[in-house]
């Protein structure tokens, strides 16, 4: 019997994740800080800026000083909140057991403190083209959504009590990198409040959360043996893959009222060519390289269905 149980334990034992593999083979400096940028992402922060954009195009209202200027808010944001992430996840442990890329912090490759460093200079350089516009708009108030933004940035896993090991990332994530963004470009622009921005904000939203979603039921195994309780972990594997599905499926819905007062933007439905693949992959997934392609396919689908529904919106105003 005891020899019984002995092999047990090993069996046991042995199905516990493997720490992940350190990066053995040299790597410049350079790559290494631009991986931990997370270079995939930044899509989700041109979606709702492009999309807010072609909402102010739409009543003769683009800027493109403004609009620019956003663009290097949602941008810098993202940057600043994937050093965050790395950073935080790293120094707490969660990394130790990754099965994805190669994390700065958590593979040792760079000083903790640097990391922390990109963050807030990442954060630092947000805030300063954030206070651009408002010193061009005069809209004051913008100050405080901005604040607002990179304390949800930094808190995402920063700080004693962070929200995305409570399984509120995907809502975080909907919220600014939705409707706050595309509203946000609209409104400096327009002046006031716009149903454009927020459909197509919405929809920004939507495919932004799926992005998180899919990463974490890639990593839903690691999260729950390190303490981090994402939603896909609180949801388990199926159902994560459920509202992923529908998180990718809701943005088409909303395109139906720009169609008919926007012809233009039926380009926009294009996009569904990676809708369809996205929901068969992640529905059938059993091993983390599938979960890695939806990964990367969702982030370019969110930037392929924004890019076409603002050129549908600007060419009600465009000369050309």
């Amino acid at each position: 019997m005891a020899k019984k149980t002995k092999s047990n334990g090993k069996k046991l034992a042995s199905q516990k994740p493997k720490p992940a593999v350190k990066q053995t083979q040299p790597v410049s400096k350079a790559r290494l800080w631009i991986a931990g940028a997370r270079l995939r992402t930044l899509p989700l922060a041109i979606a709702p800026v492009a999309i807010g954009v072609g909402a102010a195009a739409t009543v003769q209202a683009f800027s493109l000083t403004l609009s620019l200027l956003a663009l290097a808010v949602a941008l810098l944001l993202q940057i600043g909140v994937n050093f965050a992430n790395d950073y935080s996840d790293g120094i707490r442990g969660t990394d130790d057991f990754r099965v994805g890329p190669m994390r700065l912090t958590g593979s040792k490759a760079v000083p903790a403190k640097q990391v922390k460093f990109a963050a807030f200079t990442a954060f630092a350089l947000a805030g300063l083209a954030g206070l651009a516009i408002v010193l061009i708009t005069q809209i004051w108030w913008f100050l405080v959504v901005g604040a607002v933004a990179i304390v949800a940035a930094w808190f995402y896993t920063g700080g004693k009590r962070p929200y995305g090991y409570a399984g509120l990332g995907e809502v975080v994530v909907f919220i600014f990198f939705g409707p706050v963004a595309a509203m946000g470009t609209a409104y400096i622009q327009i002046g006031s409040f716009d149903g454009n921005s927020l459909l197509g904000g919405i929809a920004a939203g939507s495919w932004a959360a799926a992005v998180l979603m899919v990463n974490n039921i890639r990593d839903i195994k690691q999260d729950a043996l390190s303490g981090k309780r994402t939603l896909a972990v609180k949801l388990g594997e199926r159902w994560s893959k459920v509202l992923y599905c529908l998180l990718v499926v809701i943005p088409f819905p909303i395109l139906v009222p720009f169609l008919l007062l926007y012809p233009a933007t039926w380009i926009a439905w294009l996009s569904v060519l990676f809708a369809f693949p996205l929901v068969l992959i992640v529905s059938t997934a059993k091993s983390v390289p599938e979960l890695l392609l939806a990964l990367k396919l969702t982030s370019f689908g969110a930037l392929t269905y924004a890019l076409f529904l603002a050129w549908g919106l600007y060419k009600v105003s465009a000369i050309f």
